[in-house]
């Protein structure tokens, strides 16, 4: 059974982007194949809450090879989209100096599959943040259902 949701998206304008596509690349620096966010819909600061999306396209570079005729995101990739949206919160929203590196996954479950033509929202919640390192639940949410869930944090280099 899948934990209860961070947050109730149906309070949450969904249409609504509060961090663009190019000022989430002013502080994270992947790109091409690796860039797994598309923007940051609503964020509470107090709260160390964040809501941000992936919309997966049949452009994606896994869709040829995982799996031919039945293309899945991969839970790597997931688990990618989801450190970048913890990146973008304490870069962006927190204005934490410095290069953020990938620290760890605490742990992960992957629930459902994630397709092509899907859009992946992604909750954060922020329940360590130090200086130097953070940690955030994060859970992907796909047409209402939870598809993953995971605990990563981050460190500052």
């Amino acid at each position: 059974m899948p934990p209860v949701e961070l947050f109730d998206l149906s309070k949450i304008d969904l249409n609504k982007i509060v961090i663009t596509k190019e000022e989430i690349q002013a502080v994270n620096p992947q790109r091409h194949e690796m860039d797994q966010l598309d923007g940051i819909i609503w964020y509470d600061k107090e709260k160390f809450l964040i809501l941000g999306y992936k919309d997966v396209t049949e452009k994606e570079f896994w869709v040829r090879g995982h799996i031919p005729g039945r293309p899945l995101m991969p839970g790597v990739i997931m688990i990618e989209a989801a450190a970048q949206l913890s990146s973008v919160f304490v870069k962006h929203v927190y204005q934490l100096p410095g290069f953020i590196g990938f620290a760890s996954i605490d742990s992960a479950k992957f629930r459902k599959t994630v397709e092509p033509g899907k859009r992946l929202y992604l909750l954060g919640h922020i329940t360590v943040f130090k200086r130097r390192l953070y940690t955030c639940v994060v859970q992907g949410i796909v047409d209402g259902t939870m598809v993953f869930d995971t605990v990563v944090s981050g460190l500052n280099v």
